[in-house]
């Protein structure tokens, strides 16, 4: 949700724009709809099971549309085999999609649509600063750096510059930006000073993460997001983009992750453990979901279970209760 100037807008959106946006209002409207959205980035470790897990299991106990979209619009950093093993593990472990699989690769041309708007209407600047200048005029903001807006006045050209393109920052409006929380912490951030204007197209011309992500949501009337609690911050900019796109935001699940012995955060880039060392040991699926759900309080230690079993175990009400404990 956005209060104050963050809500105006100049011109009317694009005709295939605006039916996608439509079109996402009425899905949402019919029921829940939640997704799981990994990168084929390497195989899922547990923590991104166990949040697959939750996203499947909240939609369901909502008698909601379950949809998988996988997020590989990064390509350098995508892995051969890795979106075949991510569809192998979810089926492995009962969590069926309700629709053909999504990804954002074949949706490059309704992001493009939505950023030539987003610049022809100024709500775009062209941004060339470098890494270096960022990191040492950001380093005393830590984990989540505010940009400074050192190019934001400057109206620089769009085009290629010494064999460089600009990335394309979205011009924060003034204003507050809230969003509905059903675990984490409430939401309520200056857009200008807690949020800062992000990228939504990189300087390698690549579409930034905020931007997909939004017009993901958008447009396939996503209803509930179930991400890690690390998003969090992440969730401010995409808010003020839906409020830019006159679209209301989901509701958010930000769910605590799941970490080592030593406290530390499960990574594909680590090779954090996942499926294939547990089905080594002998682990079928009921016990990897009873372990799953044994963690978060949802059924006693020790509980063999399938996804289905769980759903009915279950209630949303007591689902809510465990996690935002531990959020």
């Amino acid at each position: 949700m956005l209060r104050g100037p963050l809500l105006q807008r100049s011109r009317v959106l694009p005709e295939p724009l605006l039916r996608r946006i439509i079109e996402g209002t009425r899905l949402r409207a019919l029921g829940s709809r939640g997704r799981y959205a990994p990168s084929p980035t390497g195989r899922l470790h547990l923590g991104n099971l166990r949040t697959a897990l939750l996203s499947w299991l909240i939609t369901r106990l909502q008698g909601g549309v379950w949809l998988l979209r996988i997020d590989d619009l990064d390509t350098p950093r995508n892995r051969p085999g890795a979106e075949q093993a991510i569809l192998e593990d979810l089926d492995w472990l009962g969590l069926r999609w309700d629709q053909p699989l999504i990804r954002q690769s074949e949706r490059r041309g309704l992001y493009s649509t939505v950023l030539s708007w987003l610049r022809r209407d100024g709500h775009l600047y062209a941004c060339r600063c470098s890494r270096r200048l960022l990191a040492d005029v950001s380093a005393p903001h830590g984990a989540a750096p505010i940009y400074p807006g050192v190019c934001r006045e400057l109206r620089l050209g769009w085009g290629l510059e010494q064999g460089r393109l600009p990335s394309w920052r979205l011009r924060q409006a003034a204003g507050r930006i809230t969003w509905q929380e059903q675990l984490a912490a409430p939401a309520d951030l200056d857009a200008v000073a807690e949020v800062g204007d992000v990228v939504l197209r990189r300087a390698d011309g690549y579409i930034a993460y905020h931007l997909a992500t939004v017009v993901d949501e958008i447009a396939l009337g996503i209803s509930d997001v179930v991400r890690g609690n690390d998003l969090w911050s992440a969730t401010a900019p995409q808010v003020a983009l839906m409020g830019v796109l006159n679209s209301a935001p989901p509701r958010y699940w930000h769910l605590p992750l799941l970490r080592d012995a030593q406290g530390h955060r499960l990574s594909k880039r680590d090779g954090s453990q996942g499926l294939a060392a547990l089905q080594e040991q002998g682990f079928d699926a009921a016990a990897v979901v009873g372990e799953l759900a044994a963690q978060l309080q949802l059924v006693p230690s020790g509980s063999r279970l399938s996804a289905a079993e769980l759903l009915q175990h279950c209630c949303l009400h007591d689902v809510q209760r465990h996690l935002a404990v531990k959020a």
